[in-house]
């Protein structure tokens, strides 16, 4: 049963689900298109969205691999080398792999890395369980980043108001606790409403940060042979397996660069690409190679290079301002959850969610009110549990590191099969870039036991969600193939041995039509009677915000009696049902509402005899399928006009 790339829900029968498919990769985008020019305001909301995480970077990542550096011994050069490390990873995984060569990568405007996998599967031209499965892996390490960067960001910046206001450590978990609350709280406002929020602050940050770094570049000019790749390479080759702990630190000079594929559907490639190339990554470059000028000639201040950069009448402000946005680094990947949790809806890997499009000019702009309180309540947890970020730095890494990985992987498949790249080009891109990642993602495993089990853990968990929906889906699909009748066939055999007809409209629901709905078999079996007129409705929803009248009925006479129907609503329209269909009229169609029934089926999942799925796993399918989103609301059926008919199901 394929779809449009954007449905919800994706079955209009009450717990109908589909196994995975492939969304359709040619649909143009809603206006405006993603490589359309985008306005000053759109670039300016990149910024409070996609750039949070990576653009607070410079507060934490020389510092760290400093310190590791001091720990082992490492001479006081050795900074250019680490600043070197620190440059040319930034421009080899996210300005040549995620901002030059992944954005490409979109699946109707869409990032992330379920969009690879679609690609992907659109490449090879067959399901393969062994890529859908690297894609869950993806996905569930992604989710588990979008609960431990808020969780770090936020106690990060609330803990630096402790060097403002002495003595405030014992309020960091409950400040902390309540500003997670209002950051999940004010995402029901949509990515849009955020990013005007957050955008201008974020312009301050980077432009405070570039102009901080350019005042010390020339502490000690030495520092721009930092700009050398062979310094990066010299310092790995002489320190050996010393230089993975400083590896492991320098890492978090990307981390976010995931959360940017999978926020693009947000904004659109272009406005991401323009701010990261104008302002963002001369900001990060300019801070690095300042610090760094600054440790050469002053080593002391290595202790805390960023905060140093600034002259003491500044200090102030700094940490006002960096504690802004740090708090706001936390946005890219919960725009991100939301823009993945979508996809894996759509792809049949998680049950039907609630979608809420905030936006009437950009498409991929999505609000999931499930997995915000879902987030929220994780990253709550955490901070309880671990109170400093000190202790949850362990955990943060690995779940980074590791969907990097699965991306390149992903990205190769693309390259060579969807792009028909040669296969010296795309190993000649990409290996230098999966080396590095395979280094840097066995550099935090190094802290499993340290913290890095939470992400590991919490990936487990989805997988086994994942894994037990996408199978118990595909086994209840072959078992109602068997029972299904085509809808063709059951209108010629009941005009040559019709039952009872009775006066009236009935309006059958189905995420199928050309398969005879259940409602339909089960009033033909139960009641025994016929409705004069039947019409067979499935519902879809455009890439567009709305869809105009004339446009929005399509309608297919099979016989006297039955009729197929297809409705079309935009995006950003609340499908009313009755009302679309009040437009046949013009084809000779009327549907008095007084006249006219709308039937729906109600499945129920029993765990009994003849099991589909394992015990354990046949409950959790069950609770899942129980805790998809009703539908029946979502299409403004008259509640007294609507039967609903049940059916149970052994799984």
């Amino acid at each position: 049963m394929m779809t449009e790339p954007v449905v919800e829900p994706r079955g209009i029968d009450a717990g109908e689900q589909s196994p995975p498919v492939v969304p359709p990769t040619a649909h143009p985008l809603p206006h405006p298109h993603p490589d359309a020019t985008p306005g000053a305001a759109l670039i300016l909301a990149t910024l409070g969205v996609v750039y949070g995480d990576i653009g607070t970077s410079p507060l934490y990542a020389l510092r760290e691999s400093l310190l590791h550096a001091h720990e082992h011994g490492m001479a006081e050069t050795a900074v250019i080398g680490i600043v070197s490390m620190l440059f040319w990873t930034v421009v080899l995984i996210v300005t040549l792999k995620y901002v030059v060569l992944i954005l490409r990568a979109d699946n109707n405007g869409e990032g992330g890395t379920l969009s690879l996998v679609a690609k992907a599967q659109g490449a090879l031209h067959r399901r393969t369980w062994w890529l859908y499965l690297i894609g869950i892996v993806g996905v569930s390490l992604f989710f588990g980043d979008a609960m431990i960067t808020p969780a770090m960001s936020v106690l990060a910046a609330v803990e630096g108001m402790d060097l403002v206001f002495p003595g405030f450590a014992r309020w960091v978990v409950p400040v902390t606790l309540l500003i997670v609350i209002a950051l999940f709280w004010v995402q029901r406002s949509g990515t849009e409403a955020v990013a005007r929020l957050f955008g201008p602050i974020m312009l301050v940050w980077f432009v405070t940060m570039a102009v901080l770094g350019a005042m010390h570049l020339f502490d000690d000019a030495r520092i721009l042979q930092a700009l050398n790749p062979l310094r990066a390479a010299g310092f790995i080759a002489e320190n050996g397996f010393g230089a993975l702990p400083v590896m492991g630190s320098v890492f978090l000079a990307v981390t976010g660069a995931e959360a940017l594929y999978a926020d693009m559907g947000h904004f659109g490639r272009k406005p991401v690409r323009i701010s990261w190339m104008a302002l963002v990554f001369p900001a990060l470059t300019l801070s690095y190679m300042g610090q760094g000028a600054m440790v050469l000639s002053n080593p002391e201040t290595a202790s805390n290079p960023f905060f140093l950069l600034a002259p003491p009448w500044f200090m102030l402000p700094l940490v006002l301002l960096a504690t802004a946005a740090t708090v706001i680094a936390s946005q890219s990947v919960i725009s991100g959850a939301f823009s993945v949790s979508q996809q894996a809806v759509q792809l049949g890997l998680l049950p039907r969610l609630e979608i809420q499009h905030t936006s009437d000019r950009q498409l991929g702009q999505v609000y999931l009110p499930r997995v915000n309180t879902i987030l929220m309540v994780g990253v709550c947890a955490l901070v309880l549990a671990f109170g400093s970020s000190a202790r949850l730095a362990s955990a943060y890494g690995i779940a980074v590191t590791g969907d990097m990985v699965i991306t390149s992987l992903l990205a190769i498949i693309v390259f060579r099969y969807a792009w028909n790249w040669r296969w010296v080009t795309v190993l000649g891109i990409m290996l230098p870039v999966l080396a590095i990642e395979i280094v840097f993602f066995y550099a935090n495993i190094l802290k499993t036991l340290d913290g890095g089990y939470i992400p590991l853990m919490f990936a487990a968990v989805v997988i086994t969600f994942m894994v037990t929906w996408v199978k118990g889906t595909q086994k209840l699909q072959q078992k109602l193939s068997t029972e299904s009748v085509k809808l063709d066939f059951l209108v010629g055999k009941l005009a040559d041995s019709p039952p009872v007809v009775v006066p009236g409209t009935a309006v059958f629901l189905t995420a199928d039509p050309d398969i005879a709905p259940p409602a339909l078999m089960h009033n033909l079996k139960h009641n025994r009677v016929l409705h004069e007129r039947n019409y067979v409705v499935k519902v879809d929803v455009a890439n567009t915000p709305r869809v105009p009248d004339d446009q929005r009925l399509r309608l297919e006479v099979l016989d006297p009696r039955f009729s197929r129907v297809w409705l079309r609503f935009g995006y950003m329209e609340q499908p009313n049902v009755p009302r679309a269909l009040a437009n046949a009229r013009t084809m000779g169609h009327k549907f008095d509402i007084m006249s006219t029934s709308y039937f729906l089926n109600r499945r129920s999942l029993r765990v009994g005899k003849g099991r589909l799925l394992p015990l354990w796993a046949a409950r959790l399918y069950a609770g899942m399928y129980r805790s998809a989103s009703e539908p029946t609301n979502f299409y403004r059926l008259p509640s007294n006009r609507v039967v609903e008919l049940g059916q149970q199901i052994n799984i």
